[in-house]
């Protein structure tokens, strides 16, 4: 028989729903407020607790792999494969395997990521220098400490860090590593966090300790002179900018540059780059030398191939017959990532906190934290001999009267009060009597009672001693001095990255290559660009534009002119004819604000210049009567600068530009009707580009310079009574001047 439902309510009070508070209610709530709930906690934990590298020199991801490998013996043991390795830190990295074998990867010798590798590897690890040489699976790979992690890990059992409960709290890890000497700028650490990012480039590790050493002695220590520059595991060459590189080790910011380094095969007649830059990779250079080829500013290559093999990187390049290798290799820094910069930011944690310091910052946050952990390691061993000489004391004791004692223990009736009345019979505590009831029968010699009494001897003395070096922040120094010494000597190596200086930099003019044949310019009132060929010209002169739009300018030249794109934000966009593909009439032609990728949406081309020499002179005409007449020289670079901010003044509306070669005549004219002619040598030249120029029209009221034009020799024949001979000039009105408006100048 089927049940009644209860008339109680109680059973729908215990339904699921209605323990949901505003279950389906939608509330309004601030986009501030969701990130600071929401996204606030991540960003926090991205920066404090994966990216950034902390003072000993590792990522939290880092620390638990060397850890996990310490806990299992790998430091002294066999290699164990790496998946037994992956497997374990699991309890320690809760993220997925492949995330930690990749860190491991990183940290091996087979892969060149380090300057000083923390894993000892047999196996494919890939390599750092290839985007697509693929690490082989963790199965097939094997691991162990390399020999160096000894300094990582020295005294780590006797307190030297903190240890705190793993994400189970299964069991514990350390907070930081009591590493010997500073990681943290021997090895490459990169990272991006949120909102921050850190890229430590690696320094020599002898140059590093020498540098430590210096600044714990003196601490007005010039950094620059003991540790010149970084050195990369991959080598290479590093152009050494003195200026830069003081900004780097003051600052922690700034960049480098790095050159491959190359031989030349004249029986092959082939260039062979066997180091490469440290940013950079094989397929990168590979990629690029192609595409240059490809599109013709490279012809003195026949062919390039990858001969990297397991004696190392090689990159070989064939040359085609009279080709000058060294000129080449100079055009290939400039133009391909053989050359490559290295941006350094060394962003590290400290106390939880990111923190962007220069070298020597970071080398006495490194001593502060060093110096805690051979103080807390002293203590430790202070501890423990304290301990033992309490222990030692208590023996003392008993050995003075062993017959007493040998009688304590035969008369005691009960084994659980045979420490109580030793203690009672020799003044001693517990711990003490413990220690002495465990004494074997065989030790109650002269022998035994003369060792321990000289050792209580030398415990003393030792305890003094340690006590002596805990009170005295000199001597705790001078420890850290002597493990950089050890380190340096045991594991120092020549640097792998050479230097190279200004001097050394051969200019190669990269456009040489550049095939050169006349040319016509189009550039349209829109900002469309053509280039075209006076035999595609002739075949075809009737121009496709858009709706509404007209040319504005035509010049005849060549392929290998400059272009210059002013725009109406007051700048100006530089590029070469040759990097616009030659084109017909019958087509759009190329949008310059696209082609040019201009700073802003709206950013509009107005004029275009083509040079060659730079000579001749830009002319400005403002609406307040105002020009300026600026050489074309002041938009000469000697880099390949693409963009130059303030091209003119933005003071006034500009109402014409004009490019002159020589002195022209001017016909300008105001909204009040009134104008007149001048030559433009009554103007002074203005080196300063945005220059707001002279006064050359004196305006009355409200009105305005409405136009400037390039008077013909048929215009000042026709309006000669308009001309002046000083500036600035009201001008005249007249007739003339009005059936001048109806003509297009």
């Amino acid at each position: 028989m089927a049940k009644k439902p209860s008339k109680n309510n109680s059973d729908k009070k215990n339904t699921p729903d209605a323990f949901i508070e505003n279950a389906g209610v939608v509330i309004d709530e601030k986009i501030t407020d969701t990130l600071i709930k929401n996204y606030m906690p991540y960003a926090v934990s991205v920066i404090v607790s994966r990216a950034l590298p902390e003072i000993d020199g590792f990522k939290p991801s880092h620390r638990k792999l060397l850890y996990t490998m310490y806990k299992q013996g790998l430091l002294t043991g066999k290699r164990t494969k790496s998946a037994n390795v992956v497997g374990e830190t699991m309890k320690l990295n809760p993220h997925g395997d492949g995330a930690i074998y990749e860190t491991m990867v990183r940290l091996s010798r087979g892969n060149g990521t380090l300057l000083h590798p923390f894993v000892d590897s047999k196996g494919n690890f890939g390599k750092q220098y290839s985007r697509d040489m693929a690490y082989a699976a963790s199965r097939y790979t094997e691991v162990k400490l390399d020999p160096i992690c000894n300094e990582l890990f020295r005294d780590i059992d006797k307190d030297t860090v903190d240890f705190v409960p793993n994400y189970d709290n299964s069991t514990t890890e350390p907070t930081l590593l009591p590493a010997t000497f500073p990681t943290v700028l021997v090895n490459a650490n990169m990272g991006i966090a949120v909102s921050m990012a850190s890229n430590v480039c690696p320094f020599n590790l002898a140059e590093v300790c020498e540098t430590c050493i210096a600044l714990i002695k003196n601490p007005d220590h010039d950094i620059i002179s003991t540790l010149k520059g970084p050195d990369f595991p991959g080598g290479g060459f590093m152009l050494y900018d003195d200026e830069e590189m003081k900004q780097i080790l003051a600052t922690g910011r700034g960049s480098v540059k790095l050159r491959s380094k190359y031989n030349y095969d004249k029986s092959a007649n082939c260039i062979e780059i066997t180091q490469i830059p440290y940013s950079t990779t094989i397929e990168a250079i590979i990629e690029k030398i192609i595409e240059l080829v490809k599109i013709g500013k490279i012809r003195e290559i026949s062919y390039i191939r990858d001969e990297t093999d397991l004696n190392g990187l090689k990159i070989a390049i064939d040359l085609k017959r009279g080709t000058d290798p060294e000129k080449l290799m100079n055009k290939l820094f400039r133009l391909t990532p053989l050359q490559d910069s290295f941006a350094c930011n060394f962003n590290i944690l400290i106390g939880g906190v990111p923190k962007v310091m220069g070298v020597k910052e970071i080398l006495e946050q490194w001593i502060e934290f060093r110096e805690v952990c051979v103080k807390r390691r002293l203590k430790y061993e202070l501890k423990k001999m304290q301990d033992k000489l309490h222990l030692l004391k208590g023996l003392g004791k008993i050995l003075l009267d062993i017959d007493k004692a040998v009688k304590i223990v035969r008369e005691t009736e009960e084994e659980s009060e045979v420490v109580s009345n030793l203690m009672i019979g020799f003044g001693i505590d517990d711990i003490q009597a413990e220690y002495v009831a465990e004494i074997k029968l065989r030790h109650l010699n002269r022998e035994y009672i003369l060792k321990r009494i000289q050792e209580t001897d030398d415990l003393e003395n030792e305890i003094a001693k340690t006590e002596d070096i805990l009170s005295s922040s000199k001597k705790i120094r001078n420890i850290i001095v002597s493990e950089l010494k050890e380190v340096s000597k045991k594991y120092g190596k020549p640097r792998n990255t050479l230097f190279y200086y200004k001097n050394d930099i051969v200019d190669v003019d990269i456009e040489e290559d550049i095939p050169d044949y006349p040319v016509n310019l189009f550039f349209s009132e829109s900002g469309y660009f053509k280039k075209i060929t006076p035999q595609s010209l002739r075949m075809s002169s009737e121009h496709k534009l858009k709706e509404g739009d007209s040319i504005k300018i035509h010049k005849e030249s060549t392929n290998s002119t400059d272009l210059l794109f002013f725009t109406d934000r007051c700048q100006v966009y530089k590029t070469k004819a040759s990097s616009f593909d030659d084109t017909k009439a019958s087509v759009l032609g190329e949008y310059v604000p696209a082609s040019l990728s201009f700073d802003e949406a709206d950013e509009a081309a107005i004029y275009m210049v083509d040079t060659k020499d730079y000579e001749g002179y830009m002319l400005f005409f403002f609406e307040n009567g105002k020009a300026a007449k600026v050489p074309l020289k002041a938009y000469e670079t000697k880099t390949n600068r693409k963009k130059l901010a303030k091209a003119y003044s933005g003071k006034s509306k500009l109402v014409s530009m004009l490019y002159i070669k020589e002195d022209v005549y001017i016909l300008m004219r105001a909204s009040s009707g009134k104008a007149f002619i001048f030559n433009t040598d009554l103007m002074a030249y203005k080196t300063t580009r945005d220059t707001q120029g002279v006064q050359v029209m004196t305006l009355k009221g409200k009105h305005l310079l409405d136009s400037a034009v390039v008077a013909d020799d048929n215009m000042i024949k026709e309006l000669k009574k308009y001309c002046v001979k000083t500036i600035p000039a009201v001008g005249i009105g007249g007739k003339d001047i009005m059936e001048y408006d109806q003509l297009e100048l």
